[in-house]
Parts: C-alpha cells; sequence; structure tokens
C-alpha cells in the first residue's frame, strides 16, 4: 500500500501545488494524509469518498475540502462518460499559506471556512457547480492569474451555506516529534493492516512504552488503536464489496478478519448493515 503520509512539492514560482489526475482504470483505494488543505473537485466519476471516518457516495461534481492531516481517499465504481478517463482536480496549499492569505479582514469567512474542513467538508452541489468553471480554468493559467483564481474560488465557496462536515473527528495539532511518531505508527498500521497488529509492535514503531503509544495515538486520532484499525479495515471492506464480486468471506480475509462472524458483528456495528446487504445496495 501506499505511504501513508505524502509529501507534496510546488512549482518554483508558484506557493502551492495542484495536480489534474486522470485515470483511464480507476481511482484506487489508497489512504494517506498530508499537512497541507486539500480541494478535490471530482470529475466523471462516481463511487465512494473516505474522509476521517466518513465513509460516503460520490457523483460527477463533487467538491470537498480537506483539513491537514485528515486521512483520506477515494474509490471510483464507474465513470458517467466510458470514454473518457476518471478526473481529479485537486488543489493543494499550506496552513501557513492560509493564515497569510486570512490575516486580511476581506477574508475572514475564508479563515472560519478553513477552520471547519478540519473534519473535511462537502459543498453544496450548487456551490460545485458555480465554481466548476473556474476550477477547470485555473489549471490553465499561468501562475499569478492561477494564484488569484484560487483565491476567489475559496472567497466564493466561504459563503455555502450548505456546506457539511464529513468526519466526526479531526487530527489534534502536535509538535514536530510526536508528529513524526505517529505518522510512523499509520504509516505501520496502513502498510500492514491485513495482518495481525499488536501493540507492542506499534509501541516500538513509534520507540515508545505502550502506555505512551496509547496515550499518544488517543490524542492525536482521538480514536484508540482498535477502534482506528477497525474503521480502516471496515473501509477497505466497503471499498471491496461495493467494487466485484468477490466472496463476503474472503474479503473479510483480505482486510484482516480470521473469524467471518467477528466481521459481520464489527461491519454491522460501524455501518449499521450487514455486509451482504451493503453491497445490494451497489448492485441495484
Amino acid at each position: 500500500m501506499k505511504a501513508y503520509l505524502e509529501r507534496l512539492t510546488t512549482e518554483d514560482d508558484a506557493s502551492w501545488a495542484m495536480l489534474n489526475r486522470r485515470l483511464d482504470d480507476g481511482i484506487p483505494f489508497l489512504w494517506h494524509h498530508h499537512p497541507e488543505f486539500e480541494l478535490t473537485l471530482t470529475l466523471n466519476s462516481r463511487g465512494q469518498r473516505f474522509i476521517g471516518d466518513h465513509i460516503g457516495r460520490y457523483e460527477d461534481g463533487d467538491l470537498v475540502l480537506i483539513g491537514p492531516y485528515l486521512p483520506h481517499t477515494w474509490h471510483s465504481l464507474e465513470r458517467d462518460d466510458k470514454e473518457q478517463p476518471h478526473t481529479a482536480l485537486v488543489m493543494w496549499f499550506l496552513p501557513e499559506w492560509a493564515e497569510r492569505l486570512t490575516a486580511n479582514a476581506e477574508l475572514r469567512a475564508v479563515a472560519d471556512m478553513l477552520a471547519r474542513a478540519a473534519t473535511g467538508l462537502h459543498f453544496s452541489a450548487a456551490a460545485a457547480a458555480a465554481v466548476r468553471p473556474q476550477i477547470e480554468t485555473l489549471f490553465t493559467l499561468p501562475t499569478v492569474e492561477r494564484f488569484l483564481a484560487l483565491v476567489g474560488i475559496l472567497t466564493q465557496l466561504a459563503r455555502d451555506k450548505d456546506a457539511v462536515p464529513l468526519s466526526t473527528t479531526a487530527p489534534e495539532a502536535t509538535a514536530a516529534a510526536e508528529r513524526g511518531r505517529i505518522d510512523r505508527v499509520l504509516n505501520h498500521i496502513h502498510s500492514n493492516f491485513a495482518e495481525p497488529i499488536t501493540i507492542a509492535q506499534l509501541a516500538d514503531v513509534a520507540a515508545l512504552s505502550p502506555s505512551g503509544l496509547h496515550r499518544t495515538f488517543l490524542r492525536h486520532t482521538r480514536q484508540t488503536v482498535s477502534q482506528y484499525l477497525i474503521r480502516l479495515r471496515i473501509g477497505r471492506a466497503c471499498a471491496l464489496l461495493s467494487s466485484g464480486s468477490m466472496p463476503i468471506g474472503q474479503i473479510a480475509g483480505e482486510v484482516g478478519y480470521d473469524s467471518l462472524a467477528n466481521f459481520n458483528r464489527q461491519f454491522k456495528a460501524l455501518k449499521g448493515t450487514t455486509p451482504r446487504a451493503y453491497r445490494a445496495v451497489f448492485q441495484a
């Protein structure tokens, strides 16, 4: 699996980064996080988005803003136009960039919106449709005009009264040393979640005692290790259930469960339905 912590680079003459991601084979399930804010417009694609502890469906024109270090991924199921690729227009900018920008009184509403994005923010269909042409054009502009266009887009989105939060939890701000420990632990979890993972293993990865790991992990993620691991495994199971015909028992094994009964029980506790019923929604 892709490394959990994603490190981004910007152009030499730009203060923020962007990516026009076009995929014929679909958007894969690759959990990651990064220190930047992320604004993503998804086009010609339908599937599921996973942001923090949120799992929801997305369609063409889906627009979300994700706060720093909030884990996320998309998993596509189909394209509207089979002749065109799944497309994600992605814009990244650091909190320091945003702080300098929103120090101006005129952009106070943008600062408020960015604070709300700590748990992920899904914009209304009307707001997304209104800025879609601007976002598409932004990717064709030189750097100065591109910067001004991004500021205009953020200002317009800050007026969306129907934007809704996605995750129920947000990462806790941490010091650099603790941030490194958490990144190592999360990277290990995301790379090995289908295998047995013990607190002792993670404590070694973090160079902490088991009790120190528990406190640090809980402070940062606002979940215990076991709660986090269950959400990750069930999230991956949701992606597999919705995108293919793999037997449910095999899916349980693929995401780390050696007991189908335990998988069914934890899936229903988290999603409020059985794996079979969840799959049926996507096969209707």
